[in-house]
């Protein structure tokens, strides 16, 4: 494992573990949209999104009867598609900068 992948795979396993089990302890408490709008009288006139029926619906993994388990599955499926999302997107933009990865790495830094 190379010096610069240590960090990188230490701040991966990092942000999953935050993900999947930090948010075993979260609140069951609604938040501050949802307590205003108890409290206003007007939760009863809220309708579901278009993508109330998803698989990571409300935090949770449909399927998966355990709530705390499922909360942390959607955490670490949040993460992954993060990062896959973040990934693709770098990798196109750098290859349209017109210098290849490769040759950028062996030039070092480019300057200005």
């Amino acid at each position: 494992m190379s010096r610069r992948r240590g960090p990188w795979l230490a701040g991966l396993l990092l942000t999953l573990l935050i993900a999947g089990f930090v948010s075993y302890h979260a609140s069951s408490a609604p938040d501050g949209l949802e307590w205003a709008a108890g409290e206003t009288g007007f939760a009863d006139t809220a309708r579901d999104s278009a993508t109330a029926d998803s698989p990571l619906a409300d935090y949770a993994v449909s399927g998966v009867d355990d709530g705390r388990l499922s909360g942390g599955l959607a955490g670490v499926a949040g993460v992954a598609v993060t990062l896959v999302l973040a990934g693709g997107l770098t990798l196109v933009l750098r290859r349209r900068t017109g210098r290849p990865a490769a040759d950028a790495a062996a030039a070092g830094p480019a300057r200005d």
